[in-house]
């Protein structure tokens, strides 16, 4: 019986032979970062999602925390959803900011622009960090950024799942003000390590472009330093990976939604509630978040899953952030919080890939409404 697992890397031999004969080029060149390579892929990505500019960099965590520093988030209260990744969090702190957790609603697994609007009435934070989890991007996202614009709120969108997500027209990163991406190895796309910010201020590329270079401003070398910055750089040789994926990407987030598609129709034949997408142009489908029903137990079920060969990989988030034990000196109120402590520890994410088939996703779908009917 063949194993479904949650990881692919989805490069062909012919890529990877292409990966290996440009690394020697890279390495024989000796410039291995800074280069050809970095600009293309970055000037690619931000046509990709329709920005003005997009700046690699050796991490989304790393982006995350730019992008607060460019936000001047010292001091300043930043409302975030607890069902986040760690990163989400320690930027702001990093920053200087204080994080304000917000609620998720169980239907995205998310935060709403109601909740936002509670958490904007209570906190009086000044900025907001939103994270398109699992790649979905909520139906009031569009909303949300209207009611930060309208209330001077900087609004970050934490977009490390949401590669190849749409809505309205309009791709995750480009519609707050200012997005971060992953390109880790479980992302949808993969420079083994990286993230980028895509914005549309030239002035805060310049800066970002400063930030990750030890503060250097428009110097790619040299002694000269102007901003406190860091050795936030990508690689070339990671670059020219971003390329080759980038190049794949739209079909490499259908296949996704193939998969997303036909599990999604016999959860639906069994009235079984997921997180749905359908109000998206597209979906990354990172993530594709399934809420257990009451009464059933997670951990039996993975384990069922596994004995024939479904391997679900981790959650969205199974400890929200509230409860890590890194945070546990940021206040928060537990009545706020009550959804996100139901449903982050029940729920599944089957192993969807790039790599998933028809008949892989079919057999998916059957074993899911074994489990969970």
């Amino acid at each position: 019986m063949k194993e479904i697992k949650p990881f692919y890397l989805d490069l062909t031999q012919e890529e990877i032979r292409a990966l290996q004969d440009e690394f020697g080029n890279i390495l024989n060149s000796g410039q291995l970062i800074l280069g050809k390579h970095t600009e293309e892929f970055e000037s690619s990505f931000a046509k990709y999602v329709g920005c003005n500019h997009a700046v690699a960099l050796n991490s989304a965590t790393s982006a995350l925390e730019v992008l607060c520093m460019l936000k001047d988030v010292c001091g300043k209260k930043v409302a975030v959803p607890s069902n986040t990744n760690f990163a989400s969090v320690m930027a702001i702190l990093k920053a200087g900011g204080q994080p304000i957790f917000m609620e998720m609603t169980k239907e995205y697994f998310a935060p709403s622009v109601d909740i936002l609007k509670e958490t904007f009435k209570e906190h009086k934070v000044e900025g907001v960090m939103w994270v398109h989890i699992g790649g979905i991007i909520t139906p009031d996202f569009i909303e949300v950024s209207e009611f930060c614009n309208s209330h001077d709120l900087f609004l970050i969108e934490d977009a490390a799942h949401a590669h190849g997500s749409w809505i309205d027209g309009m791709s995750a990163g480009n519609i707050g003000h200012g997005g971060a991406f992953s390109f880790f190895p479980t992302k949808v796309m993969t420079t083994m390590e990286g993230g980028m910010i895509t914005t549309n201020s030239k002035e805060e590329a310049d800066l970002v472009k400063s930030y990750r270079n030890q503060g250097k401003r428009h110097a790619a070398f040299g002694g000269l330093h102007y901003d406190q910055g860091n050795s936030w750089r990508l690689s070339e040789i990671a670059a020219y990976m971003g390329i080759i994926q980038l190049a794949k990407l739209d079909d490499m987030v259908g296949r996704r939604q193939s998969a997303v598609t036909i599990i999604s129709k016999a959860l639906n034949q069994y009235g079984i509630n997921f997180c749905d997408t359908s109000h998206m142009d597209k979906c990354s489908h990172y993530k594709f978040i399934i809420p257990v029903p009451s009464g059933k137990n997670v951990n039996t079920i993975k384990e069922n899953l596994s004995a024939r060969g479904i391997f679900c990989g981790g959650g969205v988030y199974e400890v929200p952030c509230h409860l890590q034990p890194v945070f546990e000196d940021i206040s928060y109120n537990p009545a706020s919080l009550t959804t996100t402590e139901e449903y982050c520890p029940r729920h599944i994410c089957p192993p969807i890939t790039s790599g998933t088939t028809t008949e892989d996703a079919e057999r998916m779908a059957v074993e899911l409404v074994d489990q969970l009917k």
